[in-house]
């Protein structure tokens, strides 16, 4: 049973930096400049999961961890804007300006399914822990 609530817990830890992820996204969905003050937009982050043959439940059942956090290397938004501070001063882009490419739909969704997946892997570990009560109420 044990087993079964740590297969839970590493779902919970990867939808959490999943969840992390995409409210970095669209918390930057308007960041122009980088850490050093260059004109570079914002590059989306995204999460990719594999199995953890560490965390194995009854049934063979493995656990999930976050294998790394990835960039996107979608090409930015480009928005004509020849008076702003960070337009684009030379060659095909000039007088735009490069805004990140995020989706703010695909975000939310992503969201919305990162969330129904915690949801659901905290009723799995309420339905284990209960099975654990209730066989402990037998046993005694």
């Amino acid at each position: 049973m044990i087993s079964a609530l740590d297969v839970s817990t590493s779902a919970l830890v990867a939808q959490r930096i999943r969840l992390n992820t995409i409210s970095g996204n669209i918390a930057n969905i308007s960041t122009l400049q980088d850490e050093d003050g260059n004109a570079t937009p914002y590059e989306p982050r995204y999460t990719i999961f594999e199995t953890d043959e560490n965390l194995v439940a009854a049934g063979g059942a493995p656990g999930v961890r976050v294998a790394s956090v990835e960039t996107d290397d979608k090409e930015p938004l480009y928005r004509y804007q020849p008076e702003h501070p960070l337009a684009i001063q030379e060659g095909e882009w000039k007088g735009y300006v490069a805004y990140p490419n995020i989706n703010l739909n695909e975000q939310f969704v992503d969201a919305l399914s990162a969330t129904r997946t915690y949801e659901a892997n905290i009723g799995v570990m309420e339905i284990s822990k209960n099975i654990s009560r209730q066989s402990l109420s037998i046993l005694a």
